[in-house]
């Protein structure tokens, strides 16, 4: 059985989102282009494994780039030898590495998402920015399925259908509260709402509209320098604003994603956090700097008087 045989049938039988299946399908290109499609199975030893592995690092592939086709194709070998096309999996010693890059994190701070909000070219728009950086929302999945209904304006919640958890039983949706940030817009939003409207974002919908694109001309307008995972780096910032005010585990229930997760891929050391850190160390105030002193000095003088005396 070559490569390209049990390719093709791991992926005719792959049910994975649309996103997820881009990374599958770059991994399945890289594994053709390096070994050929009509390599032999049993001919792809663990040897050739390793230096398919080297050959992405050379090409300057990230880690966690390099560590998800790893993944791709041990995944693909385990399955082919269920099916019985291959008796070894030579890619099962492999490294693969983390997944997480934390050098794309880049954490987006409030007075750059107010000029983003200012440059946003409509209300929707807005809406649309706030629910990413102030609801930690994923866009376009969770943000696209929101509808008026989802809303409860007396509780001060909202109901987010996630996608990419769905699968998981008991992970279907979650419940988001309605943050100051968040509530103001959506009231004028739902105000402006034509009379039986049932998604909250409706200009928006279609599937030409590239809503990363769209962000990084508004973030140009804005005056600001794009940054890296520009959706998901509004996420990654308000679970980290968020971490600072509530105990973590109540954080991931909000964003949708476990301890774990967030600790890896999430949550970020901002400079805040050395600021207030710096500021912790040289806050303490002369009246209780110089009871410290007088106190360290009734320690050690009795100690001094005793060496003397002995």
């Amino acid at each position: 059985t070559t490569l390209g045989a049990l390719l093709a049938t791991y992926f005719n039988h792959l049910a994975v989102k649309s996103g997820t299946e881009t990374c599958y399908k770059q991994a399945r290109r890289s594994l053709e282009e390096h070994f050929g499609k009509d390599r032999p199975l049993n001919r792809i030893t663990t040897l050739d494994a390793e230096q398919w592995r080297q050959a992405m690092k050379r090409e300057g592939l990230a880690e966690a780039t390099i560590s998800k086709r790893v993944k791709v194709a041990r995944q693909a070998f385990r399955r082919g030898m269920k099916w019985r096309m291959v008796t070894e999996n030579p890619f099962s010693e492999v490294k693969a590495g983390v997944q997480s890059n934390r050098s794309r994190m880049f954490f987006v701070t409030r007075e750059m998402a107010e000029a983003v909000l200012d440059a946003c070219p409509d209300l929707e728009w807005r809406v649309l920015f706030v629910l990413a950086r102030y609801g930690g929302l994923r866009t376009p999945s969770e943000t696209l399925r929101l509808r008026w209904s989802d809303i409860d304006w007396a509780k001060g919640r909202m109901v987010v259908w996630s996608p990419k958890t769905e699968g998981h039983e008991g992970r279907e949706f979650r419940q988001v509260p309605l943050f100051p940030e968040l509530k103001t817009l959506l009231l004028e939003l739902f105000e402006q709402a034509e009379p039986g409207a049932e998604f909250v974002i409706t200009r928006y919908r279609s599937a030409e509209s590239n809503l990363r694109t769209q962000l990084l001309r508004v973030i140009a307008r804005a005056g600001l320098s794009p940054w890296p995972k520009a959706w998901q780096n509004l996420r990654s910032s308000r679970q980290t604003e968020l971490a600072e005010e509530h105990p973590l585990h109540v954080v991931c229930s909000w964003i949708g994603n476990s301890v774990v997760i967030a600790q890896r891929h999430y949550v970020q050391v901002t400079d805040a956090h050395f600021a207030k850190a710096i500021a912790g160390s040289s806050s303490i105030k002369p009246a209780q700097k110089a009871a410290q002193h007088d106190a360290e000095l009734a320690r050690t003088e009795p100690q001094r008087a005793l060496g003397q005396v002995a």
